[in-house]
């Protein structure tokens, strides 16, 4: 038989190798300490636009309150009168002046309070979140910081120069972990900084700012290259 009439299986996309970046790991006082290469499956895959789109449009969705709601012609106070006889008057006939053709009627077809929830598989939205890293990294936007150990009382001014210091600037992601609380209350009076949990970090809130800010505890799988 001739190979023409040979089958084959699908053809997959061809998938590009994962590229591995790096940053300069940095002090609060901007001096630099160490490189270190980001974990390439998490920082250096191609965006997958398609997911990214998606999974953002689910978590803007789930945030809608929907808690919107109109009065039904039935809801309506008033109108349980019959306007006028069914007869003898040559207009058309009515039961009720609150229906949705009368000014203080009822709405048709109105909006009732509703769930904008949208059902995201894990996979994709851990698939969004790595493209979103990636976005940032290929930008060269992600910065690591050694600790914020230092800081003994929350002060907007160190919060303030510690970024100028590290060469921060727009809007600024800071990931912290369980034990930042002076970090949290330091950067909560800043309006161009969003602070996160590093359990909670999310697609959205990476293409939202400029730079994302890790410390050596919350950056995810690294190590220090030598």
């Amino acid at each position: 038989m001739s190979d023409v009439f040979t089958l084959r299986g699908p053809i997959k996309k061809d998938r590009l190798e994962p590229k591995t970046h790096s940053v300069m790991r940095k002090s609060l006082d901007g001096t630099t300490l160490t490189s270190v290469d980001l974990e390439p499956t998490i920082f250096g895959i191609e965006p997958n636009m398609a997911v990214l789109h998606q999974v953002i449009k689910a978590q803007l969705a789930a945030k809608r309150q929907g808690t919107q709601s109109t009065k039904t012609r039935k809801e309506v106070r008033g109108g349980g009168k019959k306007p006028f006889n069914q007869k003898g008057t040559g207009n058309a006939r009515q039961g009720t002046i609150r229906a949705p053709h009368y000014p203080g009627g009822g709405i048709a077809l109105g909006p009732k309070p509703r769930k904008y929830d949208q059902k995201t598989p894990k996979k994709m939205i851990r698939l969004a979140l790595y493209s979103a890293l990636s976005d940032r990294a290929s930008m060269e936007r992600i910065a690591v910081l050694d600790s914020f150990e230092k800081w003994q009382t929350p002060k907007t001014k160190e919060a303030l120069n510690a970024l100028s210091a590290m060469g921060l600037e727009g809007k600024v992601l800071v990931v912290l972990g369980r034990d930042d609380s002076t970090a949290f209350h330091a950067f909560r009076n800043l309006t161009h900084v969003k602070t996160i949990d590093a359990g909670e970090i999310n697609a959205y809130d990476v293409l939202d700012c400029d730079w994302i800010l890790f410390t050596d505890a919350t950056l995810p799988s690294t190590k220090e290259a030598e």
